[in-house]
């Protein structure tokens, strides 16, 4: 426990409440690693969709409309869970909603259009609801000084978890294959594995985090969706008070894009431009998850040194290399060191934003900021894998071209970033919370 230093922690929050938080990362890392990134994907595109030339866009697609449903709601909930200070409750509904979806993925076999797309849209809606809900918290545990250490916590925390929901699945997939079995037969087990560390490993959150948060005596009495509405309404006239986080959406719409690709897309990219197979992809993945988990624990400490956008900026330079080395790949290694540069960027990436977001949203409207922040990266999960998708669908399939296209988002991220000023950030935050 000598990482979770006390002293890096709010009054009053005690380790094992950090260790339940990070838990939570923990738990919801298996359904993006298994589902999204590593099995479900590929097996979307060629057996879900037979391998037609539309798979690809029909996968895309399919997380556009979840990720503009989550667009359409996260901020008003956000605003709903600040109000009424129930983000634990939320919480462990949108938990609730993720496992059950992701438990149903399977009954998905070959063909199974509508149901994979039912079920990938649910699961990912909840999914993000729970991301937006816990990221909250992270104002509440740790001090403003200690914000990128505590958010590396977590998200290189949360990686192991995904590694235990891969490794299981990689176990059983290689049993399976050596059994004769199809991807429709080991497939379906490997989102119940992932739907089942889900389930087990959020219990800690749900034991040991604490809602610190007071109802509002206006809103807890005045209709709760409605002024949770009105608030966020009132928050978007007042964006020019944020103008340091309203850039900080701007460039996670950005940067996060070309995350999204990297996520949605890595595994189809490995099986249709250099030919890897469903188990050579999980191990790749399995090690993606490895480098995360080292960057994000890493970077959280350089993070609160170095300042949060040089980090974050450091970070994106190297997302734009990692383009650069996944186009060039014709082997398989120079792409597995690209892979390996991507998971040291994602980890730290994700976990430095997540700490800006919280250093420049007004102390008593994190939930309602965090919503904000879920629909910027709910904007970049359409436009990232949409024009993916487009860029190989009018190309006859042209991967390289499409990763390409993905560097630009990054290069964007890094010219919007210049326009984030930290301290000017951080005192209108301030004033901000007493403006409720």
């Amino acid at each position: 426990m000598a990482l979770f230093d006390q002293a890096l922690l709010n009054p009053g929050v005690r380790k094992r409440e950090v260790f339940g938080w990070a838990m939570y990362d923990f738990a919801n890392s298996g359904y993006t690693t298994v589902v999204l990134t590593a099995v479900f994907n590929a097996y979307f595109v060629s057996v879900v969709a037979r391998g037609a030339d539309w798979g690809t866009l029909a996968w895309t697609a399919t997380l556009a409309v979840s990720s503009l449903l989550v667009m359409l709601t996260m901020p008003a909930i956000g605003a709903l869970a600040d109000l009424r200070a129930a983000k634990k409750k939320l919480l462990a509904l949108s938990t609730a909603g993720c496992i059950v979806a992701t438990a149903l993925l399977a009954w998905v076999g070959e063909g199974d259009l509508g149901l994979a797309v039912t079920a990938i849209v649910l699961s990912n809606l909840f999914y993000s609801y729970g991301e937006s809900l816990t990221s909250a918290f992270l104002p509440e545990l740790a001090r403003r000084e200690a914000m990128g250490r505590v958010s590396g916590w977590g998200w290189g925390f949360g990686y192991f978890g995904g590694m235990l929901a891969l490794g299981l699945s990689l176990g059983f997939v290689i049993w399976a294959q050596s059994h004769g079995m199809k991807a429709t037969q080991f497939v379906p087990v490997t989102m119940l594995i992932t739907a089942g560390v889900y389930a087990a490993a959020c219990i800690a959150t749900f034991v040991f985090l604490k809602e610190r948060a007071v109802p509002d005596s206006d809103g807890a009495s005045s209709g709760g969706v409605m002024a949770s509405l009105h608030r966020l309404g009132r928050t978007f006239q007042q964006a020019w008070r944020y103008r340091d986080f309203m850039w900080l959406l701007v460039c996670a719409v950005a940067y996060q894009a070309g995350i999204a690709v990297v996520i949605a897309l890595a595994a189809v990219y490995a099986e249709q431009v250099l030919g890897f197979q469903q188990v050579e992809t999980m191990k790749l993945i399995f090690l993606v998850n490895i480098a995360s988990a080292l960057g994000a624990f890493a970077f959280g400490y350089w993070q609160d040194r170095l300042g949060h956008r040089r980090a974050l900026a450091l970070t994106l330079m190297g997302w734009i290399l990692m383009t650069v080395l996944a186009v060039a790949a014709t082997s398989a290694m120079l792409f597995w060191f690209a892979a390996m540069l991507a998971g040291l960027c994602m980890g730290s990436s994700q976990s430095a934003g997540r700490a800006m977001a919280g250093l420049l949203a007004p102390a008593s409207r994190r939930a309602e900021f965090y919503g904000l922040w879920t629909f910027a990266v709910r904007l970049s999960a359409i436009i990232g894998p949409m024009t993916y998708g487009l860029v190989t669908w009018l190309t006859a399939g042209n991967h390289r071209l499409a990763i390409l296209s993905t560097g630009m988002f990054f290069v964007l991220g890094l010219l919007f970033l210049m326009r984030v000023d930290m301290h000017r950030g951080e005192r209108a935050a301030a004033a901000g919370s007493e403006l409720v």
